[in-house]
């Protein structure tokens, strides 16, 4: 069995942009903004021999807000740029009660099953509610990026750290065998 880290996309891998205490998607691969250190981090844990999992909510596409080809370009733009696996994308609104729409571990649990996962030596870093709650929820330790939004947890994560490149120093030093 192999160990992965589940990251979220925005707000973990690229700038979230903030309006009113909460966080929005870049709409526009122009907007796309790797933050400073991931691609370090990444590095980091693809030679601490982690798959590196992207699991994200895109509900804008079902909003009409958004279109699937202009995610998948930034899904594409981020392959290239950074050492990942696997971007897996959630399209559905609230609404759907899809299993994959974070908080359902939908996307972790596939994952799982596709790269032959043990989710109990594995991490999900994410800076909200959904994110944690999808990481509880599928067996994995959770480390939570705090970014002070507007909105609370539903359940406590079992770290909280301030980027990506603490969560990797975090994973790293609690390395689970």
């Amino acid at each position: 069995m192999r160990r992965a880290v589940f990251l979220d996309r925005d707000g973990v891998i690229n700038r979230a942009l903030v309006r009113d205490g909460k966080p929005y998607p870049p709409q526009t691969i122009d907007e796309l903004e790797v933050l400073p250190g991931v691609p370090e981090a990444l590095a980091q844990l693809r030679e601490a021999a982690y798959l590196l999992i992207v699991v994200t909510n895109q509900p804008d596409v079902a909003r009409g807000t958004q279109s699937r080809e202009a995610v998948e370009a930034m899904h594409e733009a981020l392959k290239a740029q950074l050492a990942l696996d696997e971007i897996s994308a959630c399209y559905h609104d609230n609404k759907e009660n899809c299993a994959c729409r974070k908080p359902a571990p939908g996307m972790l649990l596939e994952a799982a099953e596709e790269y032959l996962i043990d989710l109990a030596k594995s991490f999900m870093v994410g800076d909200r509610w959904r994110d944690i709650e999808a990481g509880e929820r599928a067996g994995c330790t959770t480390i939570f990026i705090d970014y002070q939004y507007d909105e609370a947890l539903t359940c406590p994560p079992d770290h909280i750290v301030g980027s990506l490149t603490e969560a990797a120093a975090w994973i790293l030093e609690h390395n689970a065998d």
